[in-house]
């Protein structure tokens, strides 16, 4: 019979670090003011970092009194206090940080080579702190450029530079890019910018780096073209003049395409000037964006905000570009017609789903997320439901959500209607779902939905009742980032003190 030895194990290691028993080694972590001494054992330490086994091992490893001193004057005590509580119990306490002090942890820990620890708060900032990331993508992106770590963290910045361009060139450091990275951003297919505005930007970026370089062109003369075309010639290639209208060249580029090549004007003005002409220089595909999302209703604002109520986040920690889900479109009344049939053919046993529905001559959409189905007959009990509202589908901040309050109606599931959220926003009444204007069967059909407050669900301002333009569902599918801390810590720790130990983890 095998025991599971981990609580018994993690309070002696916990303690053993408390009272810095037989220690033998000093860590010197900072620097005044902020400075710190920690004690630690190094027979442990070997076990836990390759890092710091190299140190220990060293035969030049400075040492006072018998103790091995290792010096990191670049970790913060505060960080280090966390790690070293890490080491020693395979725990990591992240109550009420910020993202600059997980942002310092990972960088701490990947120092040290603490590989679980530095994936798990890459993960997690990536999970929870995706405001954070968005706000300070530029820093982060900087920080990180030359180093071979942190994929993650620097492709998610990325993505949302490229999702959110103004965040970047908007900024008053756009002009203070390094040129490398500047390419790199340039170079994407999914930077949502129209092409003009890439060429601007990058006129802009280009002036400010020779300070001889005014903003008043009329006066230059040929060396400061000579100065610009020198700065910008990397560049110039990764600009896709083919996509910028005639009327945005002659406003735009004219002005300054002394800078490219005579052979690459000859190519754009064949490019204007012929028909069915196809260049040879300068030639990519158009860009896109990762901001379309496949709805005739909603883009992707409106899903990250439907991530975050379902996550049921706070709006300082709301995800801006990336979530955890795919939202999966499965519904489309457009194509698929108004009829509860087909709605719970395409739409029945489909797992979590969001319903939007476009009000007919209204800017507003409402709707609701169901985190269980739509077969079955009858109301369905779940506390996670929500209905929402936003007055004008065009701005996000317009939005409303209205958690269930009574969970055993949250939902109903009826063959003979569309989507329901309690009483309160249900699509298609009981008498039949196709009505006709004034009663007029000469008249276009039109879909109806209607709202009866019935405390189910909060008031969110959901019409009583209302025409349907169009609705969509969308499946919801989760995509799970996991990390466990643990590992073979258990292991690791006592084999460090007792090297012939064996251990199972069964129970």
């Amino acid at each position: 019979m095998s025991y599971n030895l981990e609580s018994d194990v993690t309070k002696a290691l916990e303690k053993l670090l408390e009272t810095e028993a037989n220690y033998d080694v000093i860590f010197r972590i900072g620097e005044e003011p902020n400075f710190k001494e920690f004690h630690a054992h190094s027979n442990f330490l070997s076990c836990r970092s390759n890092y710091l086994n190299t140190i220990l091992s060293a035969k030049n490893i400075e040492k006072e009194n018998g103790k091995y001193i290792i010096r990191e004057p670049n970790i913060t005590p505060q960080v280090f206090n966390i790690i070293i509580k890490y080491l020693y119990t395979g725990q990591i306490n992240i109550t009420n940080k910020t993202g600059d002090e997980l942002l310092d942890i990972m960088i701490a820990s990947n120092d040290l080579e603490l590989n679980t620890l530095t994936d798990f708060t890459e993960d997690l900032l990536i999970k929870d702190y995706q405001r954070y990331l968005r706000n300070n993508s530029t820093e982060i992106l900087q920080i990180f450029f030359n180093q071979q770590t942190f994929n993650k963290i620097k492709e998610f910045c990325m993505e949302a530079i490229c999702f959110e361009p103004e965040i970047l060139f908007n900024s008053a450091k756009f002009v203070d890019l390094p040129a490398p990275l500047l390419g790199i951003i340039l170079k994407r297919n999914d930077l949502n910018l129209i092409e003009i505005e890439i060429w601007e930007n990058l006129i802009k970026w280009g002036i400010a780096q020779e300070e001889t370089l005014n903003d008043d062109k009329s006066k230059w003369n040929q060396e400061e073209f000579n100065t610009l075309e020198g700065i910008l010639h990397r560049f110039i290639p990764l600009v896709r003049f083919y996509n910028i209208p005639s009327k945005d060249y002659v406003n735009g580029v004219k002005p300054y395409e002394e800078i490219l090549s005579k052979e690459l004007r000859d190519e754009i003005y064949k490019f204007y000037m012929t028909s069915g002409y196809k260049p040879t220089l300068n030639v990519y595909t158009p860009r896109y964006s990762k901001r379309n999302i496949n709805s005739n209703i909603i883009n992707q604002n409106h899903v990250a905000i439907f991530a975050s109520w379902i996550d049921k986040k706070e709006r300082n920690s709301m995800y801006t570009n990336a979530t955890p889900y795919e939202f999966n479109r499965i519904f489309n009344t457009s194509w698929n017609g108004f009829s509860p049939a087909s709605f719970h053919d395409k739409c029945n046993n489909k797992g979590a789903n969001i319903v939007v529905i476009k009000i007919k001559n209204s800017n507003q959409i409402v709707g609701g997320y169901n985190p269980l189905d739509w077969n079955g007959v009858g109301w369905k009990n779940t506390a996670d439901s929500f209905i929402f509202s936003f007055d004008d589908y065009r701005n996000v901040e317009t939005g409303q959500i209205g958690r269930v309050i009574r969970k055993q109606c949250a939902v109903q599931g009826d063959p003979m209607k569309g989507p329901g959220f309690g009483t309160e926003l249900v699509v298609g009444k009981s008498d039949g779902t196709i009505r006709y204007v004034q009663n007029d069967p000469t008249k276009e059909p039109v879909y109806v939905g209607y709202s009866t407050y019935s405390n189910i669900y909060p008031d969110i301002d959901i019409p009583t009742n209302f025409m349907i333009e169009n609705y969509e569902v969308f499946q919801i599918k989760k995509q799970i980032i996991s990390h466990s801390l643990k590992g073979s810590f258990i292991s690791t720790a006592l084999k460090s003190f007792i090297p012939n130990i064996v251990l199972t983890n069964k129970v």
